[in-house]
């Protein structure tokens, strides 16, 4: 599970860095939103793992 959460982060960070050098702003904007979506996945991922830590 670490794993696939760190992958998704580093994804998110890859999408934000070429948003910052897109030229065109409507592609900018769906790389934010896509790092957005990375962050999400990673944090219900986190969150999934914590609660399955608990239930034991």
């Amino acid at each position: 599970m670490v794993k696939e959460t760190k992958f998704f982060r580093k994804q998110a960070a890859k999408a934000e860095r070429l948003a910052r050098s897109a030229s065109d702003p409507e592609i900018s904007q769906n790389f934010l939103n896509m790092a957005k979506a990375y962050r999400s996945q990673a944090d219900v991922l986190k969150a999934k793992k914590k609660f399955g830590k608990k239930q034991h």
